[in-house]
Formats: structure tokens, sequence, C-alpha cells
């Protein structure tokens, strides 16, 4: 079983387009901030969500259950649409 569920992710988005291409890019942000971590660096935004002790901290599923959450957000632009 998916967790969380589709419904509940797509009550934050506009369309599954658009909640693939927020879970990607969110993940790819996570994966970059464990990645910096022993850099000492903090350049990109820590996970937003609790990771439990019985959780692999897989940056999908990280991204997947602060989109559930509603503590990622997007915003729709129409720049260089003609």
């Amino acid at each position: 079983m998916i967790e969380p569920k589709i419904e509940s992710l797509l009550e934050n988005t506009d369309s599954k387009y658009t909640l693939v291409i927020l879970a990607a890019r969110r993940s790819r942000q996570i994966n970059s901030y464990f990645s910096q971590l022993g850099e000492g660096v903090s350049e990109f935004t820590p996970p937003q969500v609790y990771l439990g002790p019985d959780q692999a901290p897989k940056a999908l599923s990280i991204a997947l259950q602060e989109i559930a959450e509603g503590t990622v957000t997007y915003e729709r632009t129409t720049d260089g649409i003609k």
C-alpha cells in the first residue's frame, strides 16, 4: 500500500502531473540536503516532517509526506508562456 494515499496527495495539488513534478523537485532537494550534511553547508531546506525510528529516510517518501501534510506548496507561474 502507498502511504500517504494518492487521494490525500491530490487534495493539495491541482493535478497528477503537478504532484509528480512537485514530489520530484522536493525529493531532489532532500537528497541534496542529506549529501551536504558532512560539508557544513546549509543551502537546502531539511525535511519538514518527523522521521520516526521505523521509517527509512527515502527522499521521495519524505517529499510525499510533506505534500500530504501541506508543508510543501507550489506556485503556478505563467512566465514564458505565450
